[in-house]
């Protein structure tokens, strides 16, 4: 296909690259403005269903039950601790036979 468009091409070298371009260029901007329009509401890119419980915005329970751990409750720093260093590489350096 590619080189019976290539054959069809007028003008020699020159006309035949100016071609391609172009027509590489036409096929982008159809498939961009055109058929990727078309198709993004059929694709479930978008279909994202994400449920709270108790229908607060930042889910929990309704009624802020005090018995219940939150985020109150919890020190500061602890819920997201690593378990290495991340103020150096712990990473032996590289041999040279590597």
């Amino acid at each position: 296909m590619y080189a019976w468009i290539w054959r069809k091409l007028p003008f020699g070298l020159p006309g035949k690259l100016i071609g391609s371009l172009m027509l590489a260029t036409a096929t982008v901007a159809l498939l961009w403005y055109v058929v990727f329009p078309w198709a993004e509401p059929l694709l479930p890119f978008d279909d994202v269903q994400v449920e709270q419980p108790a229908g607060e915005p930042g889910g929990g329970p309704a009624g802020g039950d005090p018995d219940l751990p939150g985020d109150d409750d919890a020190p500061v720093g602890d819920e997201h601790d690593l378990p290495y260093d991340t103020d150096r590489n712990n990473t032996p350096p590289p041999t040279p036979d590597r």
